[in-house]
């Protein structure tokens, strides 16, 4: 079986978390639990950026992630999971300055799930939703200002200056 860098990562979390247990603790009176999100999908509306009264930034978009299965005929079919998801801080508004909707997104978090008493009704209600703790970006971001198609900022193509030297020259090492 191979393994992903995302199933090893967890993989590693979960051995961290079970290592950090009491060697006498036989675990028959509490159960572990293991509260982990791992989403990849396209934003479904813009981000809503708001700030809390500390001045903490709470981010809300909508994530679209798809089930790919072959039904009783050998068809294909997509199944599209709807998820309500909610970033806070300096990380949830750098991925809103780089995220709208349409555009793919990876995420890390947790779920949470809220209840209240509706006002209305009387009735107790509740939501289940992720908290983003982490993103990376997915896809391709497309040409930028100062960027080439390929992401790499563009170069001249000859040097301004004659005793600089050709590009065959200069050591392309990474370290």
């Amino acid at each position: 079986m191979q393994m992903t860098w995302a199933s090893a990562r967890l993989s590693r979390q979960t051995s961290e978390t079970h290592a950090g247990q009491d060697a006498g603790d036989t675990g028959a009176t509490t159960m572990s639990s293991f509260n982990k999100v791992i989403l990849m999908g396209n934003l479904t509306r813009d981000c809503e950026t708001r700030f809390g009264g500390n001045g903490t930034a709470i981010v809300k978009f909508g994530l679209a992630v798809n089930r790919r299965f072959q039904d009783a005929d050998g068809n294909w079919k997509d199944q599209p999971t709807f998820i309500d998801v909610t970033m806070f801080g300096k990380r949830g508004e750098a991925f809103a300055r780089f995220h709208t909707k349409g555009k793919p997104a990876f995420l890390e978090g947790h779920l949470r799930m809220d209840t209240w008493d509706d006002k209305q009704t009387g009735q107790k209600r509740s939501k289940l939703y992720v908290v983003a703790d982490g993103w990376e970006f997915v896809g391709s971001g497309g040409p930028r200002e100062g960027m080439g198609a390929g992401g790499a900022v563009e170069v001249p193509a000859e040097p301004s200056d004659p005793a600089a030297p050709s590009p065959a020259v200069v050591d392309e090492t990474p370290f």
